[in-house]
């Protein structure tokens, strides 16, 4: 059980460093090799960002410890809203810009339902998988192009994002390559211990698998996306802050659980799962709701969305 708890948290700093140096390494990479500014905020970071997830689901796919996977994409999607963007909202109200509100809200509400339906025959199988790895590239291509459309506040937000965290810093492409490579191989030994430890946690406490996704993975996982919207909001930057919540439960479902699914399709419980996966609805939808009607997320959502994710904690633990 100890042992179990060092992995895990070993696999959570192996994550967090793995990812930063992904990330900064692809972006840097790409940025030496001219690829645009548009495209390395847009394509590169967001996928590079979703990394710690891709490999602790791939992980535990091949491992056979599905319920993980399952957990970790339905308990991520959760803490992103309930959270995440709870503590951000909590320490600064978050506006959000009409396009959220228009495209990429109602595309993750969407995306919710889709995997919900995929999961009702028992498996979402590598067919499933395929067609959300291109749902990936539509979704990354159309916002590529709809921000070439709308390019100056688009880009005036990117670069400013990108500039505070030197991701677009000059370096030389072999040290950016090193760095790629080196946070490749840390996320890889993190994705390991954190599911090797997360597994040990589930059998020490006498829960499921789905469980310890749904809450010390999932939580473990979202940390870049927690220290990121914190830091979003004490700026007063609302739109980082919820482009990030929202980007992120895209690359989920997309990105995350379709390429898992492609390379090794994950039988679930229906029973186990539906009621998991209703929730995640359930929060998507409610911060639709809550921006159609006043375009902010306040502090009195801010608590409510927190004590809705405790209890969804709870209530994981307890069923």
């Amino acid at each position: 059980m100890l042992l179990g708890v060092l992995f895990v948290l070993l696999g959570i700093a192996g994550l967090f460093f793995g990812g930063e140096w992904l990330v900064r390494g692809a972006s840097r990479l790409a940025n030496a090799l001219g690829v645009p500014p548009l495209v390395i905020g847009v394509a590169v970071v967001s996928i590079g960002t979703s990394f710690p997830e891709l490999l602790v689901s791939i992980s535990a796919a091949l491992a056979g410890t599905n319920g993980i996977v399952l957990g970790n994409v339905i308990g991520s999607n959760i803490a992103n809203i309930g959270l995440i963007l709870g503590t951000a909202a909590l320490i600064y109200p978050v506006a959000v810009h009409w396009r959220l509100i228009r495209i990429e809200v109602p595309l993750m509400v969407g995306l919710s339902v889709v995997s919900l339906l995929m999961a009702l025959d028992g498996e979402i199988n590598r067919l499933e998988g395929g067609l959300l790895l291109v749902g990936l590239v539509v979704v990354i291509v159309s916002l590529i192009r709809f921000s070439e459309r709308d390019h100056e506040a688009m880009d005036a937000e990117i670069l400013e994002f990108e500039e505070k965290e030197h991701l677009l810093d000059r370096e030389h492409p072999v040290r950016a390559l090193l760095l790629l490579l080196a946070g490749i191989v840390v996320l890889g030994g993190g994705a390991q211990l954190m599911v090797r430890g997360a597994v040990a946690v589930a059998q020490g406490l006498g829960v499921s698998d789905v469980v310890i996704g749904l809450s010390v993975v999932a939580l473990g996982t979202s940390l870049p996306e927690l220290v990121t919207c914190v830091l979003a909001a004490r700026r007063g930057e609302s739109d980082i802050a919820i482009g990030n919540v929202v980007g992120s439960n895209i690359m989920n479902l997309l990105f995350i659980l379709g390429a898992t699914a492609a390379i090794h399709p994950i039988p679930l419980d229906p029973a186990v799962v539906l009621i998991d996966l209703a929730v995640m609805i359930a929060f998507a939808g409610i911060l639709w709701l809550s921006f159609c009607f006043d375009e902010v997320v306040g502090r009195i959502e801010a608590v409510a969305f927190l004590a809705g994710y405790v209890g969804f904690i709870a209530y994981s633990f307890l069923k």
